[in-house]
């Protein structure tokens, strides 16, 4: 019970942060911020960094963290890039282009699977940690795509852009794909029995075996969940840039993991949800894009990470606060409940 209304009050604490942030930047630059032009181009710029950190979550609740979402990410555009380059039509049927575009993004998703499997086969198996493992593969995955390109940029075809630069009721698609995301992975967490081992995992994984829970099983669902989403990115990124690059994104896993501890997650694993990593990311966006109107310099860059960080040691100190606050009702001696007493 204390856990989840401590959960509670951090969402609510960024529930509050984010619209406090979005109004006063909103009262400063009320004809530039709060345009429907600079609102969907912040939903679209939160959507990749957003499914980056949702990886990092799922795998942080587990007690663990994968740092080669980004390299998966890359190494998934930049073979979706080369198979469209390859196989689609330079003229054809609406129909033709519509199945090649759907089969790299097939070929996307299995990249993405790949990848996070053998993340969880490091782990589970070799007995790796993970932080060790993920940073290893990191590097790996770097290393294919730098083989794949020869360290160029690739391009996409024009058809695959239709995902990352279409809107839906003028609302960004990378934006309504990671917010589905978002809610697939909070009802599977919260709603399945997969969130329960995991949760019960990443709190106590001798409790967890006790229980009869698969640790193999959990790290590998973890870490496929985790490589799945990382490949979702890169395809939105790939849609959106209309190219891949392996060296893309080269601050978006310290920003991913910035995004999954601000809202909540906790390090050590067992404990946080899924929306608050997804108002984090929000929180994260207005920072930065009212920043960079504020201060169009050079120096909007230092001021930008002056206040991510600021952001994130205050959500962190008045969580710990609630936290001690709740530890002290619950730990308070209770009144003994006889009329006797030893002497």
């Amino acid at each position: 019970m204390r856990i989840l209304r401590t959960l509670d009050f951090r969402l609510t604490v960024l529930a509050v942060a984010a619209i406090l942030i979005a109004l006063t930047l909103g009262a400063m630059r009320p004809d530039v911020f709060l345009s429907s032009l600079n609102i969907s181009s912040m939903l679209l710029q939160s959507s990749t960094i957003g499914l980056l950190g949702l990886a990092v979550a799922i795998t942080m609740l587990s007690g663990g963290i994968d740092l080669s979402v980004n390299a998966t990410a890359n190494l998934t555009a930049i073979v979706v890039a080369m198979f469209l380059t390859a196989v689609a039509p330079a003229q054809g049927s609406e129909t033709a282009i519509v199945a090649v575009t759907a089969l790299g993004l097939f070929v996307g998703l299995l990249v993405g699977l790949v990848c996070g499997l053998l993340n969880g086969f490091l782990i589970a198996v070799f007995g790796y940690s993970p932080i060790l493992a993920t940073l290893g593969t990191m590097t790996f995955f770097a290393g294919v795509g730098t083989v794949l390109t020869g360290g160029a940029t690739l391009f996409g075809v024009s058809a695959f852009s239709a995902l990352g630069r279409g809107s839906l009721f003028g609302i960004p698609l990378p934006a309504i794909v990671f917010l589905v995301a978002a809610l697939v992975l909070m009802l599977l967490l919260e709603k399945r029995r997969f969130g329960f081992t995991v949760y019960l995992f990443g709190a106590s994984e001798s409790a967890a075996r006790y229980s009869g829970v698969s640790a193999r099983r959990v790290i590998f669902g973890v870490y496929a969940v985790s490589g799945l989403l990382s490949a979702t990115a890169g395809l939105l990124n790939l849609g959106i840039t209309n190219s891949a690059n392996v060296d893309f994104g080269t601050s978006y896993v310290l920003l991913a993991v910035l995004l999954a501890v601000l809202g909540g997650i906790a390090p050590s694993g067992g404990a946080g949800r899924i929306a608050g990593v997804v108002l984090a990311a929000f929180i994260l966006q207005f920072l930065s894009t009212g920043l960079n109107l504020m201060f169009q310099s050079s120096s909007s860059n230092f001021l930008k990470d002056f206040a991510w960080g600021a952001t994130l040691l205050l959500v962190l100190a008045i969580g710990r606060v609630q936290e001690g606050s709740f530890a002290r009702v619950f730990a308070r001696p209770r009144e003994p409940s006889g009329g006797s007493q030893l002497s």
